[in-house]
């Protein structure tokens, strides 16, 4: 099961990015997410594992970052139970219109299709929450 949701945001790739790599802080905006176990400060590299805990299932979930490219490009691999694994990319795209957010979600296996059901209303919030939540950013950093 794969699906890409986008969104189109007025806020820069670089206001956009940075919301999306201060993984500490991805419970203001993201749907799903509840809390995560990162340390203030710290944003996403390849290879970095960490802990949140869903919004809708209080079980802990790791989560392995596994691709980084700078204001474009974050792969991450979750495997939140036995018989589920996901892979998510965020891609920021810079257009004429203004900064194109990308969330891709890919399920495997024979959980998917449960998993699916449940998480559909919400995965198809995460990419407008991110351009939102910049949006909000830029515009506290200008009244400031």
């Amino acid at each position: 099961m794969q699906k890409t949701y986008r969104a189109l945001s007025s806020a820069s790739v670089e206001t956009l990015w940075q919301k999306l790599t201060n993984l500490a802080d991805m419970s203001s905006w993201h749907p799903l997410i509840n809390s995560t176990n990162v340390p203030q400060g710290l944003t996403a590299k390849p290879g970095l594992i960490y802990r949140v805990i869903p919004r809708w299932f209080p079980l802990p979930v790791d989560i392995f970052v596994e691709r980084v490219s700078p204001q474009e490009l974050m792969s991450v691999r979750l495997f939140p139970v036995p018989g589920l694994e996901e892979r998510i990319i965020y891609r920021l795209e810079s257009t004429v219109l203004g900064t194109q957010v990308s969330y891709s979600i890919v399920l495997r296996g024979w959980l998917s299709p449960v998993a699916w059901s449940v998480m559909r209303p919400f995965v198809a919030r995460v990419a407008g929450a991110i351009a939102k939540a910049a949006e909000e950013t830029a515009a506290q950093t200008v009244k400031s």
